[in-house]
């Protein structure tokens, strides 16, 4: 049972990553740093407080940065690539009891995919909303993003089975919505 909810806490934490890179990471080490949770042992540096305070620098930046017009969509341009790496990072620090191979496995797949698919969804519809905005609405979508990405996190810490159901809904969304805005096959002539 400690191993599912151990995933549950990845995947949730990483689907927090696809919204905001740092929040997540930085609620990981103060549930580390305050025993809330406790990490493998090659990551506990992750709640040490150096740690925990560069973390919390880091995520009062980029939140406060993904309110400004145009500067977002540029960290929208760089979040894909950090997040999948962030969301690696998170479900591998939490994964107990697996085998290396099984859990670099899930790290890749379950962290960084979920990471990168929440992120890449995000930056579209930010992208779209700089668009027939003029980056007027992109406020808005900064604050819903936080928002989740802070939900997700406490969700994900607190009840981790509840995180990988709530992840499920979220990648079922994207995916419809994807197919409905999926651009129209072209035909044979």
């Amino acid at each position: 049972m400690e191993t599912i909810i151990s995933i549950g806490l990845g995947i949730g934490l990483a689907a927090s990553v696809g919204f905001r890179v740092f929040l997540p990471l930085f609620a990981l080490s103060l549930a580390a740093h305050f025993d809330v949770w406790e990490l493998n042992a090659s990551w506990e540096w992750i709640g040490s407080t150096t740690a925990l305070l560069v973390l919390g620098i880091a995520t009062l930046v980029e939140i406060c940065a993904y309110f400004v017009p145009y500067i977002d969509n540029v960290l929208d341009t760089i979040s894909v690539p950090l997040a999948t790496f962030a969301g690696t990072i998170v479900m591998m620090s939490t994964v107990a009891d697996l085998s290396p191979e099984v859990t670099w496995a899930l790290a890749i797949i379950a962290g960084g995919g979920t990471a990168a698919a929440i992120t890449g969804t995000s930056s579209t519809t930010r992208l779209a909303s700089t668009v027939t905005t003029g980056g007027l609405g992109n406020p808005v979508l900064s604050a819903i993003e936080t928002g989740m990405a802070t939900f997700l996190s406490l969700i994900a810490i607190v009840f981790p089975i509840l995180a990988i159901i709530l992840v499920i809904i979220i990648l079922m969304v994207i995916f419809r919505l994807y197919k409905k805005f999926r651009p129209a096959k072209t035909q044979k002539l």
